[in-house]
């Protein structure tokens, strides 16, 4: 009888948090906040370990982990790359939250640009894919700083909002950023002096510890940084652009607990569970992770493990660091190259073959536009050149990064165009060419083919059209193009050309056997000769 009566009285109270259960609904790819209460605080509430297990109709389970977000409260933070109906089930050391279920019902996406997480692909290896299987041309723009940016502003995020808008209508659609930087050590322009509104480095009551970067608490986090970062990561999601997520930083003045401690752990472990279920978020371990003298690679291994271990929405994993995902690619998803080198086509084709089963990015090439500010000029300044080298590591395979000086460190010019006159812009214009182009030719259908590229840089798809960049020195194409020419089986061709400055088209033309191929920009502009078989009935 007491067996009966014990199992009477657990049957009650599982019943009893089934009549407790909430319902929520959220599109699929969508992110869903589920605030719950928990008043025990025994233990530093950052540090324990709580997940949910969420179960989908049809058996499929998906972890979830909560964090601690103040005041006694705990988020569940959900998305689902599967429609149907979701089940969780709470399981910690906190009982008030121990076996609270809940049930949620994922519809379909209403946005159908919203295509999901970046993910690889294993039929094709060096290219990168959004989850619904769509093509994901990765076009990447530096902004540091952007969890400061509205920081101060309590309710709204107006000057993210216009800047990533800038950032999205000129083709961009991936922001490699930081958790948290403090400042630069370089010396700062005098002209920012008349500007503090452009200035967001050093700024003492930014800190995601308690206290301040000068004098940190490493015993707890604060949720405001975080509450305030994740208006950062949601308006990203929004606007369908990735956020690459760089968890540390080692050369922007950041005063972090020490490598291995309790507070480090408790850091990244937190950055981790909170982020994780966003679809557009991808793990970077550390910008330049192995420089500056501060990590090795056994700590930076250990954090890959950490991450790996909780990272329960497999979530893609790099480290900005060239030299250890070369020596240890087996642990990264894709490889991040950082390389000012003059010939960057070549040391980019160089890195692609190496890895022929890994994307590769080149995160950094030395590119950083001129703009009112001095701020880094790294080795190249002008935008036309800046821009050159993009093209140039997209025509040997790998994905590439714009940086602009006032908005790539802790120098942001939000609103440039409505800056005054005598104040450099940025051309954006320039990389928009950029994704218009491969919006019209699909980027990872595309192969270099250096053997075949003569005066060009050549890519070419299984249709085999050709995509050739041809500097605006050249004079002409005339030699080793055979292939581009009629063939003898009748095969006719046609082509255009593509001024990678202005994005603009010529139309197509038959391809004649004695084809002469000059740029109508020569001297003017680079250009993309176009040639492709026109289709016989």
């Amino acid at each position: 009888m007491k067996f009966i009566a014990c199992l009477l009285s657990v049957s009650c109270l599982f019943l009893s948090h089934l009549s407790m259960a909430k319902e929520y609904q959220i599109e699929k790819w969508e992110v869903l906040d589920i605030p719950l209460l928990a008043s025990e605080e025994d233990a530093n509430p950052f540090t324990i370990n709580i997940n949910a297990t969420a179960t989908h109709e049809n058996g499929e389970q998906q972890l979830v982990p909560l964090v601690y977000n103040g005041d006694d409260q705990w988020l569940l933070r959900f998305s689902a790359s599967k429609e149907g109906q979701w089940t969780f089930v709470i399981n910690g050391p906190l009982d008030s939250l121990n076996s609270q279920t809940g049930t949620i019902l994922v519809t379909e996406n209403s946005d159908k640009s919203n295509h999901g997480g970046m993910v690889l692909n294993p039929d094709n290896k060096q290219a990168f894919y959004y989850e619904d299987g769509t093509p994901y041309f990765l076009l990447a723009y530096e902004l540091d700083w952007l969890f400061a940016l509205d920081y101060f502003n309590e309710s709204d995020t107006p000057k993210s909002e216009h800047l990533l808008s800038l950032i999205k209508e000129n083709g961009f659609n991936h922001i490699v950023m930081n958790v948290y930087a403090h400042d630069v050590r370089w010396d700062k322009d005098a002209k920012l002096k008349m500007h503090p509104e452009h200035e967001f480095g050093g700024i003492q009551e930014i800190f995601p510890f308690m206290g301040s970067n000068e004098n940190p608490d490493f015993t707890r986090l604060n949720v405001e940084f975080f509450q305030k970062l994740d208006r950062s990561v949601q308006l990203l999601h929004d606007k369908r652009i990735v956020s690459h997520l760089m968890i540390y930083v080692w050369n922007k003045m950041v005063n972090w607990p020490a490598m291995n401690s309790a507070a480090d752990n408790m850091y990244f472990d937190y950055v981790v569970k909170r982020y994780q279920a966003f679809p557009n978020v991808v793990w970077d371990i550390s910008k330049e992770a192995l420089f500056y003298g501060r990590a090795d690679e056994a700590y930076i291994k250990n954090r890959i493990d950490r991450l790996r271990a909780i990272n329960y929405f497999d979530r893609l994993v790099t480290v900005h660091d060239y030299k250890y995902c070369a020596k240890y690619p087996e642990q990264v998803d894709f490889i991040s190259t950082q390389d000012w080198g003059h010939d960057i086509y070549n040391l980019m084709l160089n890195v692609r073959k190496r890895f022929p089963e890994k994307p590769i990015f080149n995160i950094e090439h030395g590119g950083y536009e001129e703009s009112p500010y001095l701020v880094f000029p790294g080795d190249y300044v002008d935008p036309e050149v800046s821009v050159r080298r993009n093209w140039h590591s997209l025509f040997a395979g790998v994905y590439t990064t714009y940086y602009w000086q006032a908005s790539a460190w802790n120098v942001i010019i939000y609103n440039p165009f409505e800056q005054p006159e005598d104040f450099i812009k940025p051309r954006f214009d320039y990389f928009k060419s950029l994704s218009t182009l491969f919006s019209v030719f699909e980027f990872s259908d595309f192969t270099p083919v250096p053997n075949k590229n003569g005066s060009g840089y050549n890519l070419v798809n299984n249709e085999e059209t050709h995509l050739i960049y041809v500097s605006k020195d050249n004079y002409q194409m005339s030699r080793g193009n055979w292939y581009l020419r009629p063939k003898k089986d009748g095969v006719q061709r046609e082509h255009q050309w593509f001024n990678t400055l202005s994005g603009e088209f010529t139309d197509f033309s038959v391809t004649q056997k004695d084809q002469k191929f000059i740029s109508p920009w020569r001297g003017k502009a680079d250009a993309i000769l176009i040639s492709r078989i026109i289709q016989q009935d």
